[in-house]
């Protein structure tokens, strides 16, 4: 009785299990109110605002700052710029009386009142009508407009440079005496010209001979003066490569204008107990006995004696006074009461929409988080079939888009995870029944153990084993836990040894198998492994051949691009070709699946796992190359595996003793 239970349990059609109940969707929990995504947003956007208020209000101090620096320093620009075209006008003219037409001039321009008066207070110049209020002078003056005193501080002398007396512009000057106030050293214009003449020959001289590119500066006194400009940037005045003596030379008015001031300089100097001094047309001076005075008292003797010599060529001494009727330091804001409460007003508006701003858009936010969150409990709780809607195609869509294909991929794996535990459960089924069976048999005593008996049983054992260690190399492959110890293996010979271990069962089967004779073919590979793929390879073509067939094994090398093996480039090809019943061609992309047979009724009289060709792909990748199938249904197929000649490295030598073949 037990038999007849085993056997028909053994020709059972496997149970599928049953369909797990549709499962309840979980409430969704909402979160903690100080964890609210929503209540984040609001709190963001509320310190956002006070930050853009405080920045605004920051900026308008600044601003009104910035306008109060910038309002005082336009001032002080128009101040520098009144006091140098006045002082221009002092150091040229003798007195103040045509001034009133320049002071006209620069109020008009600058918009402000200007008023001189002489140090005793008496009115000079006065750029407002005579029906005007009179004027009313400060307490102090804008500045004190004297040629030979100048302000630093005011003074837009050219190139920063202040007089030394004689109309250069020294750079190192004293600092008190304006340039443009040359007195008695002014040249005529006869004189002038003259020396201008010269200096543009001079020009001429430094350009010709080697390309420099000098320039002729005229000097407030009328000499001129030839600039080169030095390796520094800064202008040197002359240059030695075309000297001339007549530009260093003084004229004859300019002879007796500086041994006037030599005289008064060294009159200075004894007075000083002093040694006397020949000065220069350039301002330069040396001494006249090896006991040279100090440069120090000599620049204070000869700033001194400059401005005694220029006193009756230049306007005396005056003071400026410049205001503006009607303008006053303005700005376009202030801290008063009232713009304190507009500063609150405008603050609060702006605090209200932009909470009323991202609520909305919170909201917006948070609705499509939730459906997830929803969908993500459904998924956890076994409905494998979720799907949230996609709108849009901002990071909500795009999430959401992620989030279905992963659903749509886990209901697959689960699918699959499901048709392979019923997949193994019925190929382990069948081998287990029948030994089972038999020895139930036994033990009522309806059979008897002998050794056919044992020898059945032996093979069912063997097809329980065979079916439990491909498995293990199929899982070890598919996680890539395979450890393979590449090798030369010579192909040809491997081939002719396949063919002949499986010479019985092809016999057996009526089934001719052979190898195609070929030079000789090396690969880097694991020998055990493509042993192994070549092995199930041939074990399937036998399977499908019938009685009268033929299995063909053949061995290839196809060159890579150039046609050079050395490349890395080059591929071993192995063909199995039967002569078999075929393949449909709808089947053809499924011949390497787990426990896929083209006989759907899954008998298990044609012996085999079922993963055979399974493993055989997994090893194949595991070598970094293919296997491929090709069938005519009728003809018979022919199963390709290509492994790359030299391994996964390329760039290899090839081995010792290999034959190019094509």
């Amino acid at each position: 009785m037990r038999r007849a239970r085993s056997t028909a349990a053994a020709s059972t059609a496997p149970t599928v299990p049953a369909a797990p109940a549709a499962p309840t969707a979980p409430a969704v929990s909402t979160a903690p109110v100080r964890r609210s995504l929503l209540l984040r947003l609001l709190a963001v956007s509320a310190l956002v605002s006070v930050c853009s208020i405080t920045a605004t209000a920051w900026v308008v101090v600044q601003s009104t700052a910035v306008a109060l620096s910038r309002e005082r320093g336009q001032a002080l620009a128009d101040d520098a710029r009144v006091y140098d075209a006045l002082l221009g006008y002092a150091a040229t003219h003798p007195s103040w009386n045509g001034v009133r037409p320049s002071v006209d001039r620069l109020a008009e321009s600058t918009g402000h009142r200007i008023v001189l008066l002489g140090k005793d207070g008496r009115p000079l110049a006065d750029s407002a009508a005579e029906r005007d209020h009179p004027f009313q002078p400060p307490q102090k003056a804008t500045a004190v407009v004297d040629p030979l005193a100048v302000d630093p501080e005011l003074s837009k002398d050219k190139d920063g440079n202040t007089g030394d007396g004689f109309g250069n512009d020294t750079g190192a000057g004293t600092g008190l005496i304006d340039s443009r106030a040359v007195g008695p050293f002014k040249l005529s214009g006869e004189d002038s010209k003259y020396l201008g003449g010269i200096a543009t020959r001079v020009v001429a001289c430094l350009r010709d001979l080697g390309g420099v590119q000098a320039h002729v500066r005229t000097m407030p006194s009328g000499r001129p003066r030839v600039v080169v400009p030095s390796p520094g940037g800064a202008p040197i005045l002359g240059d030695q490569r075309c000297p001339t003596t007549a530009l260093t030379d003084p004229t004859p008015s300019e002879a007796e204008a500086l041994a006037a001031l030599t005289t008064l300089v060294n009159t200075c100097l004894a007075g000083r107990q002093a040694g006397a001094v020949t000065l220069a047309v350039d301002g330069s001076w040396e001494a006249r006995t090896r006991d040279a005075p100090p440069a120090a008292t000599v620049t204070s003797c000869l700033t001194s004696s400059r401005s005694q010599q220029l006193a009756p060529y230049v306007a005396p001494a005056a003071l400026m006074y410049i205001s503006g009727p009607g303008r006053t330091a303005t700005t376009f804001f202030d801290l008063s009461a009232d713009n304190r409460l507009r500063i609150a007003g405008w603050a609060s508006a702006v605090l209200v929409l932009t909470v009323a701003v991202t609520t909305l858009a919170g909201i917006r936010l948070v609705k499509p988080l939730r459906t997830l969150t929803a969908a993500a409990m459904r998924m956890e709780a076994g409905e494998l079939s979720t799907r949230v809607p996609v709108r849009g195609d901002d990071e909500i869509g795009r999430l959401s888009a992620a989030f279905n294909a992963m659903s749509l991929r886990r209901e697959r794996l689960e699918s699959v995870r499901r048709n392979m535990t019923n997949d193994i459960a019925h190929e382990l089924r069948t081998p287990v029944s029948n030994i089972r069976g038999w020895l139930e048999a036994v033990e009522d005593g309806l059979a008897r153990p002998d050794a056919e008996l044992v020898t059945s049983l032996l093979g069912q054992a063997l097809q329980l084993q065979h079916i439990i260690d491909d498995l293990r190399d199929l899982s070890a492959a598919e996680a890539d836990e395979l450890r393979l110890a590449p090798e030369s293996v010579q192909v040809t010979e491997l081939l002719s040894a396949t063919a002949t271990a499986n010479q019985a069962t092809a016999a057996a089967a009526g089934v001719t198998l052979r190898a195609v004779a070929s030079e000789p073919v090396q690969v880097m590979a694991d020998p055990v492994r493509i042993r192994q793929m070549v092995g199930n390879l041939v074990s399937n073509a036998i399977r499908h051949t019938p009685a009268g067939g033929s299995v063909t094994l053949g061995a290839r090398v196809e060159a890579g691009l150039g046609g050079v093996y050395g490349s890395g480039a080059a591929t071993v090809v192995i063909d199995v070709t039967d002569s078999g019943t075929g393949i449909p061609a709808g089947d053809l992309p499924h011949v390497f699946d787990r426990f896929w047979r083209a006989d759907k009724s899954r008998n298990r009289r044609s012996g085999g796992s079922g993963l055979g060709l399974a493993i055989v792909r997994r090893l194949a990748e595991a070598h970094q190359g293919t296997v491929t199938a090709t069938s005519t249904p009728g003809a018979g197929s022919t199963f390709t595996l290509r492994l790359p000649q030299y391994g996964p490295a390329t760039g290899a030598n090839p081995p010792m003793g290999q034959a190019g073949t094509t």
